[in-house]
């Protein structure tokens, strides 16, 4: 029985996560998970699960259970998530909290020797080589649960090392893939939200709207798989059945493809090293109908060469890019900012932040503060164009 501690429940991951757990009660117990302030779904969990631990990180709700709830242990706050992966029944951490605020209980996952099942790409995009640096201290096992890294890391165990010439990320092209480029500066927060394929949180489908989100991978990737810039391509797949491809070094291509739900990368992630042992989805190849592929619009997708150009100058780089978007995303859903105004932001941030070249989480951290104190700093009172 294999002890899962969940950061982030609530998403998309999340669930995914919870529909694994169902289908093999055999072989996980879910010990403990966090939600920030959807304490609806924790009381249901609670009482479906019997966790040992929960942790609301709202501090607007704190209190809200008491210090126990149908005898789970209920704690509050972020440095709450601290506990709650560091507990001995936990053997696999599942880090699905979007965005920079889940890297620190990752680091104290990693240094209390979990499993790593990461689907927080924040995590390695701000502070890559110093997590690198703790896995190989810890000698801790990292698994990527974003559909496109799991594909590649399952891929990339099939081959061998110096016959790979390059690995490729697939993309939906997300919520405006095909409206005309003209029309990008007026479209509704609605718009950015309806995403064609994946049902994921606001600021994930924003990323995806704009390939944020597949920059953010494409540095993920070079940390998780020491790949070059140069050898890490992304193509447009609007259906999102092929989730990974690597080339060979005589031109052939081995792509990993399956049903578009995240129940196959996060039953991998809490299998690894084993191997999924049943059926998850009947789905027949004969269904998928057609693959297709395409270049992306650097004109329609301008961030992704930002996080390609960020990538290469490495050091905090990456940490600012991240950072920026972050600010620029909220500034969006806020109504603050129109949607082609979050490349813009990220550029400018890139442009014109002092980059560090830092060995330790606080240089990361502080660039990662920079960033965001020159964005709202700019941006928060108006709408910059």
């Amino acid at each position: 029985m294999i002890g899962v501690s969940v950061l982030g429940i609530s998403g998309s991951v999340g669930a995914s996560t919870l529909k694994v757990l169902k289908k093999f009660p055999e072989s996980f117990r879910l010990v403990s998970f966090s939600v920030h302030s959807n304490t609806k779904l924790a009381l249901e969990l609670i009482d479906e699960f019997r966790p040992d631990f929960v942790c609301i990180t709202d501090e607007k709700q704190i209190g809200v259970f008491g210090d126990k709830k149908n005898g789970t242990r209920i704690v509050y706050g972020p440095t709450g998530l601290d506990e709650i992966v560091s507990l001995s029944e936990v053997d696999t951490v599942v880090t699905a909290i979007v965005g920079a605020a889940g890297a620190l209980p990752t680091i104290t996952a990693i240094k209390a020797k979990k499993k790593i099942a990461i689907a927080n790409k924040e995590t390695l995009v701000t502070f890559g080589p110093y997590i690198n640096r703790l896995v190989k201290e810890y000698g801790v096992s990292m698994v990527p649960v974003d559909s496109e890294h799991n594909a590649l890391f399952q891929l990339l165990e099939k081959e061998e090392r110096n016959n790979i010439r390059a690995i490729t990320l697939t993309a939906s092209g997300g919520s405006f893939r095909d409206l005309p480029i003209e029309e990008l500066p007026n479209v509704s927060i609605k718009q950015a939200l309806n995403h064609p394929t994946w049902s994921m949180g606001p600021k994930i489908t924003v990323d995806s709207a704009g390939l944020v989100n597949k920059g953010l991978e494409v540095i993920e990737a070079h940390f998780l798989f020491g790949f070059s810039y140069d050898q890490i391509e992304v193509v447009i797949h609007p259906e999102s059945l092929t989730h990974g491809i690597i080339e060979t070094l005589d031109g052939a291509c081995l792509q990993y493809t399956s049903h578009p739900d995240m129940i196959y990368p996060v039953a991998h992630a809490l299998f690894y090293p084993n191997k999924t042992p049943k059926l998850l989805i009947d789905r027949k190849p004969h269904s998928w109908k057609n693959l297709s592929f395409r270049n992306p619009d650097p004109n329609r997708y301008p961030a992704l060469a930002l996080a390609f150009q960020a990538g290469r100058t490495g050091g905090a780089a990456p940490a600012i890019f991240n950072a920026a978007n972050e600010t620029a995303v909220s500034l969006f859903l806020e109504e603050k900012i129109p949607f082609v105004q979050i490349p813009r932001i990220i550029e400018e941030t890139l442009n014109e932040l002092v980059i560090t070249y830092p060995e330790d989480w606080d240089g990361f951290f502080e660039k990662d503060r920079e960033a965001r104190s020159f964005v709202n700093g700019k941006y928060l009172k108006g709408v910059h164009v």
